[in-house]
């Protein structure tokens, strides 16, 4: 196994955003480390963490570095200079306290986590381009990066005044290919021209195109009863021209195993593949269900406490079932929360999705909808 760019690796990476749960909401690490031996067992090496994760770097360290060798994997993590709003001090520290969280002694990969307009200039006052460099020359990783929620402009913007990145972290899937809020296509046809090896994410868009609408279900299964939903958006971008590795969030053995069965002997979408993929598209561009992943980022600094991503959810699917019981599941999502009307338009949620919603007008849409007047 090479941890160098160019070389052909096994293409399947393992997100650790969304790990198994125990029933008291802490991460299965039994389930866990059973994943990561099936992973590494089958030719999996991309293993991808992040300091904001909560309780994931720690799971890396007990199901993976405490047991398997060093060089038999690869570790990526994450600096996030925005969430919680830390200092340049502050935001240096989280290098060392997850490298002390995983026991990794290094990392292979490490990225400046989730560059936008809104916080850019953070990671410009903090130094930590300079910071990265310097923990490369020490040895500490081995390659830096960042990953990226933003325009194609900003995107070039980025790669032009930092020429020395080594890779970047993108969101591209088949549902956003034109999404003209994050422009999949151009911002891999960005990376491609400036030579960015690219790590995908969000293959799935959250978990969106794994439990897809009734209309792209219904082509995907015509199309190949047998293949697994899942299969045809990580197979997607896997196949992309430049693509080093496909992080799939994976949350259970079950679903590991699925992304194994297809991806151990990794092959391409073909041309008919592909044209069902441009049908898929069409029925998506048709939908009108909020394009939430469900990331949280918008949660974390909510003054209100306001469940946003859970309220989407239930919106979404009101939108495509007409019978779905919305005020009593719109309840439930948020007893003992904020409700979408105690929006207080402060804008932090806006500031922080990825996707760039419009989530103040959506919650105001969903007070008047869901809550009893």
């Amino acid at each position: 196994m090479s941890d160098s760019f160019g070389k052909e690796i096994f293409k399947l990476g393992f997100g650790m955003m969304r790990l198994p749960k125990n029933a008291d909401g802490s991460i299965d690490v039994p389930q866990t480390a059973q994943m990561v031996d099936e992973f590494l067992a089958a030719g999996g090496t991309y293993i991808d963490t992040a300091f904001v994760y909560p309780g994931s770097e720690e799971a890396v360290r007990q199901a993976l570095v405490e047991r398997h060798p060093r060089e038999s994997y690869t570790l990526a993590t994450k600096l996030n200079a925005w969430m919680g709003e830390p200092d340049e001090e502050a935001a240096k520290q989280q290098f060392y306290t997850s490298l002390e969280r995983t026991g990794a002694g290094y990392f292979d990969y490490y990225l400046l986590h989730a560059l936008m307009r809104s916080n850019y200039d953070k990671y410009e006052n903090y130094h930590l381009w300079d910071f990265v460099k310097e923990l490369k020359e020490k040895g500490l990783i081995k390659h830096y990066g960042f990953s990226f929620h933003a325009d194609s402009e900003f995107l070039e913007q980025i790669l032009t005044e930092h020429p020395d990145v080594e890779f970047v972290q993108l969101q591209l899937n088949y549902a956003d290919w034109e999404n003209p809020g994050t422009e999949s296509q151009k911002i891999w046809e960005i990376a491609r021209r400036l030579g960015k090896p690219i790590i995908v994410m969000e293959p799935l868009k959250g978990g969106a195109l794994a439990d897809p609408i009734p209309a792209v279900r219904e082509i995907l299964t015509e199309a190949d009863p047998e293949a697994p939903i899942v299969s045809w958006g990580i197979r997607f971008a896997a196949g992309l021209e430049g693509v080093h590795s496909v992080l799939s969030g994976m949350s259970s053995l079950e679903q590991m195993r699925q992304n194994l069965s297809y991806m151990k002997d990794f092959k391409p979408l073909d041309e008919e593949e592909q044209k069902v993929i441009r049908k898929v598209q069409d029925a998506l561009n048709a939908d009108l269900s909020i394009p939430c992943t469900a990331c949280h980022y918008c949660t974390d600094g909510c003054p209100m406490n306001i469940p946003i991503p859970e309220i989407i959810a239930v919106a979404n699917r009101q939108r495509n079932n007409e019978d779905f019981r919305q005020k009593r599941e719109y309840l439930i999502a948020t007893t003992g929360r904020g409700k979408a009307s105690d929006c207080i338009r402060c804008g932090q949620c806006e500031d922080a999705c990825p996707q760039h919603l419009k989530i103040i007008e959506y919650l105001a849409q969903c007070a008047e909808e869901f809550e009893v007047q």
